[in-house]
Parts: structure tokens; C-alpha cells; sequence
């Protein structure tokens, strides 16, 4: 007897509802009707003769087997998305120097890198990584081809690729005490991050002081986590340890951050599979949005 096949289109919406939490958001994704994306999962289901989601009015989870094919439908699509490109566009091939600042997706880059040099193994990246401005300046004295840098409001530059929520974020067990100043955990100067939760602090006018000054986003995370004060980043540094501040009548509401892509002209051919790889592997993450 033989077994049905497992559609394509199918587990693309499996995925994304899987990876989005919610019907409605995979509609989104995969620019279908939420009904739509709904019959796909059933269907899928019917083929397999297994429920992937359990379900209720308020809660949508994977099951068991839905978490056992989630594994193996990422690896089809994988393949199959590699397939379609390399047979509609040329293999890209050379080497790409490309920085990357340390505030884009931090806990995702290093394996959507690792996918990207899987779909592209003609295409060897020279990575840097490091803060928005020191990346900006290999850029300018040609040391780097492209760069994914913060935006800068004084200069802004390059095109808008991803946004996310700035958030104030704290030690786990941090208690506030207001009756003293805010103690600050930043980044030295230039830096957009302290620029802008100065500004924040001082429009309420509260006061605060420099409790400690880290060299990398790695060490701000660290001194936050040690309970040595609180900082502003995006809501993608959020790790084990810290914890959100969200109390709008004490910590200030805050922008979006925004990163952009700059050399797209002088990299060309290299750097648009990687930003097109980026945007559609990041599509409806949750609380943060790609711009294509």
C-alpha cells in the first residue's frame, strides 16, 4: 500500500504555527487566510493520522509527535527551499567580509549563519563582529564589504532591516529603591544605547548614577544579571538571570531600535541571498519584525 506524501505547502504552515505561537500569526507568515493555514494543519494531520497541536479556547501547544516532526519538516524545507534557489538564481560564490553588530538577534545569528553556509557553501564569510560604530568605521576604511550595524539617529545610514522593543532590563531578584538614584549599567560613550536611556531617565527626571561601565553587550548582560544595576537594550538580550521591567510609571516607555544593512551596492551579489535568508528564517519571530 502506498503512503501518502507529505505536501510541502503543509508543513510550511505546520511550522509556522508552530514557530509563532498562533494561527493568525502564521497566516501572516505564509500570506495565507488564517482558515487557510488552519486546513493545512488538519490536513496534515489526516496524513498522518496523529494530532501535531493540542488545543484549547485560550492555549495551542505542540504534542509529542508535533514536536518530533517539527524536527524533520524544518529539515524538508530546508532542502527543498535550497533546491528552488539554486535552480532559479546562480550560485553565489567568493567571500564575503561582513560585520555583524552584537545587538542583531544575538541567540540566533550563529545557527542561521550556519544554515546560510549550508544553502550557500560557495560563499565564504569573513565575519566581524563588535559595536555598531567600530564596525562602521572598518566599513568606511574598507575593511569590511557590508556591515548589519544599529542605526544611529545623528547619522542614520543604510536601509532598515529589523526591528524590536528597547526594554529596561534587570537582575532576576533586582528589588528597586527609589529612594536613591538609578544605578546604570553602559556601554562608554559614543553609544547610542546610553544616549538614549539618559534621555529616557532625564525627560521624568530621575535621577541616576554610572554604577558600571562594560566594554561589550556581553559584559553589560553580565553586570545586569550580577545585580550591579539596570540597563536599556533590546528585548532579544533578554537571557536566564534577567528579568523585563515593564512598570510604566516608574521606568520610562522607550523606542524601537532599528538595524540596517550597509553596502548592499558594494557587496551586490553576495550579501542579497544573505538578507533575503535572514528575513524570511526571521519572519514572525515573536515581538520583533524584519522589514524586507
Amino acid at each position: 500500500m502506498r503512503r501518502p506524501d507529505l505536501e510541502i505547502d503543509l508543513l510550511r504552515a505546520f511550522v509556522a504555527v508552530a514557530e509563532t505561537g498562533s494561527f493568525t500569526a502564521a497566516a501572516d507568515v505564509v500570506h495565507r487566510s488564517q482558515s487557510a493555514v488552519s486546513q493545512k494543519v488538519l490536513r496534515l494531520e489526516e496524513i498522518l493520522g496523529q494530532r501535531v497541536f493540542e488545543r484549547t479556547s485560550r492555549t495551542l501547544g505542540l504534542t509529542p509527535d508535533g514536536e518530533r516532526l517539527l524536527v524533520a519538516a524544518r529539515q524538508m524545507l530546508e532542502f527543498n527551499d535550497a533546491v528552488i534557489r539554486a535552480w532559479h538564481e546562480p550560485p553565489a560564490s567568493g567571500t564575503l567580509r561582513l560585520g555583524v553588530a552584537e545587538d542583531f538577534i544575538p541567540g540566533q545569528l550563529p545557527k542561521l549563519l550556519a544554515r546560510f553556509g549550508r544553502l550557500y557553501p560557495g560563499v565564504h564569510i569573513d565575519l566581524m563582529t563588535g559595536l555598531s560604530c567600530t564596525l562602521l568605521e572598518a566599513y568606511d576604511a574598507d575593511r569590511l564589504d557590508a556591515v548589519i550595524a544599529k542605526r544611529s539617529g545623528a547619522s542614520p545610514r543604510g536601509r532598515v532591516i529589523w526591528r524590536e522593543p528597547l526594554v529596561w532590563l534587570a537582575a532576576a531578584d533586582y528589588q528597586p529603591d527609589f529612594s536613591r538614584p538609578a544605578r546604570l549599567v553602559m556601554l562608554p560613550a559614543p553609544c547610542s544605547y546610553r544616549d538614549m536611556m539618559i534621555a529616557a531617565l532625564d525627560s521624568v527626571r530621575c535621577e541616576w548614577v554610572a554604577a558600571c561601565t562594560a566594554s561589550s553587550l556581553m559584559g553589560v548582560q553580565a553586570a545586569v544579571a550580577g545585580d550591579l544595576g539596570v540597563t536599556l537594550l533590546g528585548r532579544s538580550f533578554l537571557q536566564e538571570g534577567l528579568q523585563i521591567l515593564r512598570a510604566p510609571d516608574l521606568w520610562p516607555a522607550l523606542p524601537m531600535t532599528e538595524v540596517t544593512v550597509i553596502g548592499e551596492d558594494r557587496a551586490g551579489a553576495l550579501i542579497r541571498p544573505l538578507i533575503t535568508f535572514l528575513t524570511e528564517s526571521l519572519a514572525g519571530s515573536d515581538g520583533l519584525a524584519l522589514v524586507a
